[in-house]
């Protein structure tokens, strides 16, 4: 098989991925808090992938800090808009293939009450 074949191929076969998580994520998302262990897998996105650009401690980095003081004031629903869409011209992506908008409103609430200390 040719190589353009084949990389045309993983290229659908993970688009086919995604969008099927996505769809199942917005079919399935819960009206309110995710259970206990999505809780969790949304923690670990937030300390990984967001600290990745936001910085380890989320004071701030390629991406702006994310501790409460840092979004005091701002309104939950511009912040899951960024969480879901990302923001165009920057480095920040959109979550929403990964995410439902209830998950991005729970992430900015706990962003703004600040992320457990529980590592």
């Amino acid at each position: 098989m040719p190589r353009r074949h084949i990389m045309k191929w993983v290229l659908e076969f993970g688009l086919a991925i995604l969008v099927g998580a996505a769809a199942a994520a917005s079919a399935a998302g819960p009206v309110g808090d995710p259970n206990a262990g999505r809780q969790q897998e949304l923690i670990d996105l937030l300390r990984q992938d967001c600290g990745a650009c936001h910085g380890l401690y989320l004071t701030g980095g390629l991406g702006p800090g994310l501790r409460p003081q840092d979004l005091d004031g701002k309104p939950v629903e511009s912040l899951s808009e960024v969480i879901l869409r990302g923001r165009p011209g920057t480095p920040m992506p959109g979550w929403q293939a990964f995410i439902t908008e209830s998950e991005a409103g729970w992430m900015v609430e706990t962003l703004r009450k600040g992320l457990p200390d529980d590592r």
